[in-house]
């Protein structure tokens, strides 16, 4: 057979930093482009030896994967059979009018859209904007926000054309279907009308690609004219538009990354005037607001609620001394987010790493929960337009059940089946087993994970096992269906979501035990669930491929270096690796806002030694490592492209044994992946089919990468 040819070797280019007296070699430092803003922007300016560079890494990764050729495009085409081409939202009401969006058959973007709210039938459908028609000819297109005025009549979009996330915002007239000249360049999506849709409220990048204006633009007028409403001057903080649900309110939100929040409010009725502070911001405490008659409803932290309680205000003296809660808080129960009717107030609620709806009457108090069966399962608040309705939507799934969408009444208590998930291809939740187990941690502390497999696949060590995990910013991991996953499940393997510390699966404190200077929870959650997996048979040390994206992707760099054992393979896509090299650039999009889950490597130099001491980068070691497929966008602006780069190179210098290190670098997109909904498809079967032939499922890959003649 011929032989592979040799992966590329990036040079190795001294660059010695020293931070707080410790000398840190970073020989592949010249991958970052320095003129990186621009390349966001404009990629094709990319320099040329890094983009020689990127393209060798692709085209060595395709070589290493040509003996799953076959299979990725079966899995292609196994991942689309499984999406109703056709398929559509269940339209929400808003006064006269339903908003919704549907694909059409072989299109990748979404078609938004309204009919008048009587036609059920949507004989009288106006499309408000072609996702299709405007991705054509674009290697990239993504949808950044879209909003219409409260009397129906304008419609703004917001369009991201490379990846990068600076979006471009333009106006439509609905009642002349005419574009009008109103373009907002450098937006984020963020945006919000004034009660007349006469004015539109918006957020802007800075040169370092942080949230930190927000704009008001009177429609017809230029540009240059929009007025400055508010400017965000420290770095670690990000400004957010929204409105409050009565629609009464424009509401400016200033927060870190996670701890620490500031709302301001504009009477949507009086544009023009001046943002008012309603709780000046105090480190650590967030909270959400929104208004109910003469009333204001906060969710916070505030007082020592960890897990948030919801109190209430006069609307003209918000001052902390005036609350009164509402509902209390109770540490392990987190309040994740609230949703006020005109009679109801709608709290969305995990316990024990499962979510539940519960509601309340503003009128008289009482409370009732919606229940569900399953032993793991996913629930989700789906936002409306409707303030005074006594109809809540919600989603619900679980790995086995397809999503549902429900319409509850939450007067008469009673639900109503909306639309469930369509698989076409087939899908019978009767074949499969999905489990909720706990493994016991380093310090005792039950970790709960998910496990999903067909019911017919042995339990006795044999089976292959894809452990996915997260475990940052208080984000969790949701039990929810994945039809992707059953290119795997259906082939034999067993599935499992580890709910690691740092998330919020089992509260807030779940999130604090795993940041900062307990991070290392995090990876060892990890470790120990592989253990325990491993020890209940559901797989065997070695027979584990293991998944995790973006901060997730720390993740994996972090479990490659302690535990490369328990791995035959590992997925890191867009990951989030270089942590000592990020957080010590100030000039890095996330880096401030960051610093309150990880700590201030520059100014601080416990927090250092700490992140030195398990960043992925940073701790590759000469050892033998499992196999690694990393995965990038050029334009992402959350975890440059130069990480998973960096990584690749390193772990290829010191990796002894003689597994493949590959990386695969979208040269079209950005922290998404590819925008189109199938070309997306062509990311997930790359990664399941790496899966598949690291495992030896996926058929004589493995004695392939086993000899060395092959």
């Amino acid at each position: 057979m011929t032989t592979q040819p040799p992966a590329p070797q990036a040079v190795r280019k001294e660059h010695v930093i020293d931070r707080h007296g410790r000398m840190i070699d970073d020989p592949y430092a010249w991958l970052r482009d320095p003129d990186w803003e621009k390349v966001m922007r404009e990629p094709e300016v990319l320099q040329h030896e890094i983009r020689a560079h990127l393209n060798a890494e692709n085209a060595y990764t395709e070589v290493a994967l040509a003996p799953i050729a076959v299979l990725r495009e079966e899995l292609v085409a196994e991942l689309k059979a499984r999406i109703k081409e056709d398929d559509s939202s269940v339209p929400a009401p808003d006064g006269a009018w339903a908003y919704y969006r549907r694909f059409v058959p072989g299109g990748q973007y979404p078609v938004l859209c309204r009919r008048p709210a009587a036609d059920a039938g949507n004989t009288n459908e106006q499309i408000l904007l072609d996702g299709d028609r405007g991705a054509d000819g674009q290697a990239f297109f993504s949808i950044g926000g879209a909003t219409h005025t409260p009397d129906h009549r304008l419609f703004a979009t917001a369009i991201d054309r490379n990846g990068s996330e600076y979006c471009e915002i333009t106006i439509r007239n609905l009642d002349t279907g005419e574009s009008l000249v109103d373009v907002l360049p450098n937006a984020q999506g963020d945006m919000a009308w004034s009660a007349d849709g006469a004015t539109l409220f918006y957020t802007v990048l800075d040169d370092h690609h942080r949230p930190s204006k927000v704009m008001r633009h009177r429609v017809g007028t230029p540009v240059a004219e929009d007025t400055l409403v508010y400017e965000e001057t420290d770095p670690g903080f990000f400004l957010g538009i929204g409105k409050t649900e009565s629609g009464r309110f424009v509401v400016i939100d200033a927060h870190d990354h996670a701890d620490t929040s500031e709302v301001r409010l504009i009477n949507a009725a009086d544009p023009a005037a001046a943002p008012r502070l309603l709780i000046p911001r105090e480190t650590g405490v967030t909270h959400d607001v929104s208004d109910h008659g003469d009333r204001l409803l906060i969710r916070t932290n505030a007082a020592d609620a960890v897990d948030f309680r919801i109190a209430e205000t006069p609307m003209d003296a918000p001052d902390r001394d005036n609350w009164r809660d509402i509902v209390a808080h109770r540490p392990g129960c987190l309040i994740r987010s609230m949703v006020v009717f005109d009679g109801f107030l709608v709290r969305l609620e995990r316990e024990r790493a499962l979510p539940r709806i519960v509601i309340r009457s503003l009128v008289d108090g009482a409370e009732h929960e919606i229940s569900f069966d399953e032993e793991a399962y996913d629930l989700g608040l789906v936002p409306g337009y409707e303030y005074a309705t006594t109809t809540l939507r919600f989603s619900y799934s679980s790995p086995t059940t397809p999503q549902r969408v429900y319409d509850y009444d939450m007067a008469t208590r009673t639900r109503t089946q909306c639309k469930e998930q369509e698989i076409p291809s087939g899908h019978d939740p009767e074949i499969y087993e999905c489990r909720r187990v706990f493994a016991t941690s380093h310090d005792d502390v039950q970790v709960p994970v998910t496990v999903l497999r067909a019911k017919d696949t042995p339990v006795d060590g044999s089976a292959p096992m894809l452990l996915y995990g997260y475990g940052s910013y208080g984000f969790s991991m949701p039990a929810s269906f994945s039809p992707h996953v059953f290119s795997l499940v259906d082939r034999g393997f067993v599935y499992a979501i580890a709910h690691i510390r740092g998330g919020t699966e089992n509260g807030q404190g779940w999130h604090l035990d795993g940041k900062l200077d307990t991070k290392k929870n995090t990876f060892l959650d990890f470790i120990a669930a592989g253990e325990y997996l491993i020890a209940e048979k559901f797989t065997s040390a070695g027979n584990i491929v293991a998944q995790g994206r973006s901060a997730g992707g720390m993740l994996m760099g972090a479990v490659a270096n302690m535990r490369p054992d328990l791995f035959c393979g590992v997925l890191g896509e867009v990951p989030f690796v270089d942590v000592m090299n990020t957080m010590c650039d100030e000039t890095l999009p996330l880096t401030p806002p960051e610093w309150v889950e990880w700590g201030d490597p520059i100014r601080d130099a416990a927090a250092f030694e700490y992140m030195a001491s398990y960043c992925p980068y940073t701790n590759v070691t000469d050892q033998i490592y499992p196999a690694v497929l990393a995965t990038g966008g050029l334009t992402d602006p959350r975890v440059t492209y130069w990480e998973p780069a960096k990584w690749v190179a390193k772990l290829r210098h010191h990796n002894t044994g003689d597994s493949e290190i590959l990386l695969y670098m979208n040269m079209d997109a950005g922290h998404g992946g590819a925008s189109g909904r199938f070309d997306r498809l062509k990311e997930v079967a790359l990664s399941y089919g790496f899966a598949l032939m690291v495992t030896g499922v996926g058929g004589t890959a493995v004695e392939t990468a086993a000899d060395p003649d092959a």
